[in-house]
């Protein structure tokens, strides 16, 4: 009978304990394996652990929460089909003689050359032109900001060229747009000024102070020179730099002007509601005879007193009202107003509304304008360098408008405004009188009152609720 002797090589397999000797051998017959062995057995671990992650994540996801779609707002697509005749569609005509209009913005820094680059016009002698004719003047001045605009036809050939440089300027009551034309004449061009009425809108806003009044008014689009306005109109009620409370809420209705669907400034605050520490202000102006005005109150009330103290903004007292020694004539005599000092071409405004009784030269007094006001009032203001140029006899003038200019016209040392303030033609000291408050309106100006702000009563209704329905960021509505 033959002995039986084990594999040596089989304890590789058996994963019990074995000796030494036999772990031995079994490690010498694993090196004898194929190289084929091994790389099979290290591609099953890998595949095992990627299987063990792939089960890990999706139970993972499995336990976030997916949303409710049951609470998610319910979409609607409405499609209506409407049938169009034959008769009631049509295709315009192509215009072969409409010119290409291109425009550019003059930038910092621009020459006339760099803009007439970019608007890639090939007019010779165009440039030598606009640097050398007289009537092109005002395109020497490149004021950033403003347009330049070129029309060409379809050859390329320049039809005109314009510089819009004023886009809002008020002249004579009213804003227009100013701008330079040019056209081909001949073997030269052709320069003109043009002068175009601006398109009156209105426009109202609501806002809510977070940090400053300025930065409330700049979210709801208002343009810095209205909210100068509501801060003078309610500067006697609300103290802009004091009082302001974050939380406070306004709401505004307000002119601005357009010229070509252009913006051109901003016009007049008309109306305006101001919610300050819990406690609401209001104004709206109002114009009884349509020129001169006032803001009032929805009350009927106005807002500023009858009279101003002084009529320059910056100024020093050089002789008060009384007895004094005349600096030219050397005599004691009675000084019948106040003379306050101030550089020439200072700025004279009226201190009062009023119509103008007399505006011209008038012996010591130089250039001088008399303002009669309602009652026994009347204010007087002279030595004027030259009068403003619609301040005329009979013309209607507001409390603050432009008048004229300090100047030293007539009996006069030196630049001064010399100022009277007379009642039934008699002169008072202007800087100890009681001012008059301001008139109150009459039974007819009081209806006309009514019916001139109730418009303004119910658009500031309007965006109140506005306000306290929709987000704070739909704060700019244009209203027509």
């Amino acid at each position: 009978m033959g002995t039986y002797t084990p594999l040596k090589g089989f304890t590789l397999i058996d994963r019990g304990s074995h000796s030494p000797a036999d772990r031995s051998v079994g490690s010498t017959a694993a090196l004898s394996r194929p190289e084929s062995s091994r790389r099979a057995g290290w591609l099953r671990r890998t595949l095992l652990v990627s299987t063990i992650g792939l089960f890990a994540g999706a139970a993972a996801l499995g336990m976030v929460q997916q949303p409710d779609r049951t609470q998610l707002p319910l979409s609607r697509q409405i499609q209506s089909v409407l049938p169009l005749a034959s008769n009631q569609v049509s295709v315009s005509s192509v215009d072969s003689d409409a010119p290409f209009v291109s425009e550019t913005r003059i930038r910092a820094g621009d020459t006339l050359a760099s803009v007439l680059q970019r608007l890639e016009i090939d007019a010779p002698g165009l440039q030598r032109f606009l640097t050398q004719a007289p009537s092109a003047r005002s395109i020497y001045k490149l004021y950033p900001g403003r347009s330049v605009q070129a029309a060409t036809d379809a050859q390329g050939n320049l039809v005109w060229l314009r510089y819009i440089h004023t886009p809002g300027e008020e002249d004579d009551g009213q804003v227009t747009t100013k701008m330079l034309l040019v056209t081909p004449s001949d073997d030269s061009y052709t320069a003109r000024e043009i002068t175009d009425r601006t398109d009156l809108q209105t426009r109202v806003a609501v806002g809510t102070i977070r940090n400053s009044l300025f930065g409330a008014t700049d979210t709801a689009g208002i343009p810095d020179s209205i909210t100068q306005q509501m801060a003078d109109v309610l500067g006697s009620k609300i103290d802009f730099l004091r009082d302001i409370r974050p939380g406070d809420q306004f709401r505004v209705v307000y002119e601005v002007r357009s010229h070509q669907g252009r913006y051109a400034g901003a016009g007049r605050l008309l109306a305006v509601e101001f919610i300050n520490n819990g406690k609401t202000y209001n104004a709206v102006w109002f114009s009884p005879d349509g020129k001169s005005g006032n803001y009032y109150g929805f009350d009927g009330v106005s807002l500023r007193g009858a009279f101003l103290r002084t009529a320059l903004k910056f100024s020093r007292i050089s002789s008060t009202f009384g007895m004094r020694m005349h600096p030219i004539h050397k005599t004691w005599t009675g000084h019948k107003g106040v003379d306050y000092a101030a550089p020439s071409g200072t700025p004279i405004h009226t201190t009062a509304d009023g119509t103008v009784e007399f505006a011209g030269w008038q012996n010591g007094y130089g250039n001088v304008v008399i303002v009669k006001h309602y009652g026994q009032y009347s204010t007087l203001y002279a030595h004027q360098s030259r009068i403003a140029p619609d301040v005329k006899v009979g013309a209607k003038v507001s409390q603050g408008q432009l008048i004229g200019y300090v100047g030293s016209t007539g009996w006069a040392t030196g630049p001064h405004l010399h100022y009277e303030f007379r009642i039934d033609n008699q002169p008072v000291d202007p800087l100890a009188a009681d001012l008059p408050i301001s008139r109150p309106l009459d039974p007819d100006e009081a209806r006309k009152f009514q019916a001139a702000t109730e418009p303004y009563k119910q658009q500031l209704a309007l965006l109140t609720h506005l306000q306290q329905t929709l987000p704070e960021s739909s704060t700019n509505v244009a209203s027509r």
